[in-house]
């Protein structure tokens, strides 16, 4: 799928007013993100690594994150990487990932979706998705805790050694003096 930012386009023209409706791609993958948070079974849309990192680092949510849309004057395709909750009917909830950003598109836009392309990376129980959630972030926090302890102490040292060489130089200037 091309992924370019450059915004889409709809023609209007209501009782001789001209002009064109724009539709930029994250607002089209934001109504899908915000959409597909109602899906039971579905556990997350997937970014990658990094990027599931990097929100929990900024702790925000980023409901875009892992959806590519391409946005045409009239239409809209999708493509998704997702987790599926481990005992799910896969295809019938694939049936209603399509609903649903069908549904909410078309809802919002008048954009006809004509695609989407959802591939399933995981499956896991609720428990074991949140427990990995969980892992990471605490790593992450931990790691990120380990730094800090370790750069506070190197600046404790170097401002030790500083005032050392500060007095021995003192003591060495005082002694030329006398």
């Amino acid at each position: 799928m091309d992924n370019k930012n450059l915004p889409k386009k709809e023609e209007a023209s209501v009782n001789g007013i001209k002009g064109e409706l724009t539709y930029d791609d994250k607002v089209i993958q934001k109504i899908i993100g915000i959409a597909l948070e109602s899906v039971d079974g579905l556990l997350t849309v997937e970014g990658g690594f990094f990027s599931n990192v990097a929100n929990k680092l900024v702790n925000r949510e980023d409901v875009t994150t892992g959806i590519d849309v391409e946005v045409g004057k009239k239409q809209v395709a999708v493509d998704l990487d997702v987790v599926t909750e481990y005992g799910r009917d896969i295809a019938a909830l694939y049936e209603k990932i399509k609903e649903v950003i069908s549904r909410e598109v078309e809802k919002m836009t008048s954009l006809k979706v004509v695609e989407v392309n959802v591939t399933v990376t995981d499956v896991k129980s609720k428990e074991q998705y949140e427990e990995d959630s969980t892992t990471v972030q605490d790593r992450l926090s931990d790691a990120t805790e380990s730094i800090s302890n370790f750069t506070s102490e190197q600046t404790e040292k170097a401002k030790k050694m500083a005032n050392n060489g500060v007095a021995k130089a003192k003591d060495a200037t005082e002694a030329r003096v006398q």
